[in-house]
């Protein structure tokens, strides 16, 4: 099952009990339906609890729909519909529209409390609502054929500091949230708090993976410095023991030279613990860095020595 069919069925254990609720509910499922017109109203969904619950709603408001399930090569749509002449008579009073509207537009008065802004919004997203999966992105929409529509249900989200935005895309108005914690805030907002709490729980993990991921590359690049110079000091030693000159430095280098081609691979702080007396880490590299210099004021070996060398 999707995120979006977990998000719905979540918002279906939510209860509409109060008489102004159940219309807002009702009137969302007739704005974000198929279609809502003098023939009616009708809502297709691939969740059957949707349908179910349509059907509940409309029967609260004393209008009388059904449901009915149709096979589709991509499995069952589930068709909820108030169709008779006498059902959508009652339907289009209630909801005091005449159906011979040209462009449908939100009727307020169909707030009477503060829960019923709430129903409407989560009702909207049962009809048609999807929200990508937490784990790939995030990213919830409202799609509707029904410009102005789309318009209002922004403008209705926005009064709630949702921060919608609003694109045409393929002919469909898409009104979309992508901030995270903004879609938590209205999963909450519509009764879906498991759903917004596994966003939150996925944002946790991604950014301690990110933070981890962050460090790694850091200890990684650290890593390959702390090689690297490793390597630029022995390879001075050699040039110096091969040229005889290690002999004329000072005895804390020249221990210091000895120790690191004893333990190439020791880390510095280790290394300088080795030392008679020991050393600080700092310490121990400006004496690296000293044995560095000696080798690089050595004369240049003559092109016989560095064809020699390169073979």
């Amino acid at each position: 099952m999707s995120f979006s069919q977990d998000v719905k069925n979540e918002i279906l254990r939510r209860r509409v009990t109060k008489p102004c609720c159940n219309v807002a509910a009702a009137y969302a499922v007739a704005c974000f339906g198929k279609y809502f017109d003098d023939r009616g109203v009708v809502l297709q969904t691939e969740n059957e609890g949707v349908a179910a619950f349509a059907q509940k709603v409309y029967r609260r408001c004393g209008v009388q729909g059904e449901v009915l399930r149709k096979e589709r090569p991509t499995g069952p749509v589930f068709e909820f519909s108030v169709k008779p002449a006498e059902e959508v008579a009652k339907m289009l009073a209630l909801f005091g529209h005449t159906g011979k509207e040209t462009a449908l537009r939100i009727r307020a008065e169909h707030f009477k409390c503060q829960k019923c802004s709430q129903v409407f919004i989560a009702t909207a997203f049962l009809c048609c609502g999807t929200m990508t999966d937490p784990e790939k992105s995030y990213n919830l929409e409202f799609l509707s054929t029904r410009h102005a529509l789309s318009q209002q249900l922004e403008a209705m989200l926005a009064e709630h500091d949702f921060h919608p935005h609003r694109a045409l895309r393929k002919g469909a108005n898409t009104v979309y949230i992508k901030a995270a914690d903004h879609i938590e805030d209205l999963l909450t907002f519509m009764g879906a708090g498991g759903a917004a709490m596994r966003i939150m729980d996925q944002r946790l993990y991604n950014e301690m993976r990110n933070k981890t991921n962050r460090l790694s590359n850091c200890e990684t690049a650290n890593l390959g410095k702390s090689v690297q110079a490793a390597v630029q000091v022995q390879l001075a030693i050699t040039r110096l023991r091969d040229a005889g000159a290690l002999a004329a430095l000072p005895e804390p280098l020249r221990q210091t030279a000895r120790l690191r081609m004893q333990y190439p691979d020791l880390p510095l702080a280790k290394l300088a613990q080795k030392l008679d007396p020991p050393v600080s880490k700092a310490g121990l590299s400006h004496r690296l860095k000293k044995i560095q210099e000696a080798a690089r004021r050595l004369p240049d070996p003559p092109p016989a020595e560095k064809e020699a060398d390169h073979a």
